[in-house]
């Protein structure tokens, strides 16, 4: 599958200024990989900064593009899916500055017909108080995804 083909707004359920990742760079049976710019467009932070527990969506967006590859995979439409809850969330920054290129990655821990558990980790240059330091963020995220709703 070429991933550069792939619109990231054709594998999750947001639109607009919501698709919050750039592109896929790699993904398997697995896990997913996926980078992102940091936008200043005050949707999750400030012209300057996006506080870090942001990045809780970028990883929930990154669990719902690994999902919506493996449905097309399947020859499946893409299903909506809901995060439950987030486990072990650290961070070593208070927030991504704006323009940072991050890169998430999610692994499948466990996974049935509906439920899921993922672990995921943010990683990135991240400029902060005149030098550059790498940003590590991780957490385990539960996620659902019902068969229909309605």
């Amino acid at each position: 599958m070429d991933f550069n083909a792939i619109d990231i707004a054709e594998l999750i359920p947001h639109s607009g200024k919501m698709v919050l990742l750039d592109r896929i760079i790699a993904c398997d049976e697995h896990s997913l990989s996926a980078e992102l710019t940091v936008r200043d467009d005050g949707l999750l932070g400030s012209k300057k900064a996006v506080p870090a527990w942001a990045g809780i969506e970028y990883m929930a967006q990154a669990v719902a593009a690994y999902a919506g590859v493996m449905a097309k995979k399947a020859g499946e439409p893409v299903k909506l899916g809901f995060l439950l809850g987030t486990r072990r969330y650290s961070s070593s920054v208070a927030e991504f500055k704006v323009g940072s290129r991050l890169t998430v990655r999610v692994k499948k821990v466990i996974q049935d017909d509906a439920l899921g558990v993922f672990d995921c980790e943010i990683y990135g240059r991240i400029h902060e108080t005149g030098q550059d330091i790498e940003a590590i963020v991780s957490a385990n995220l539960n996620v659902y995804q019902p068969a229909h709703v309605t």
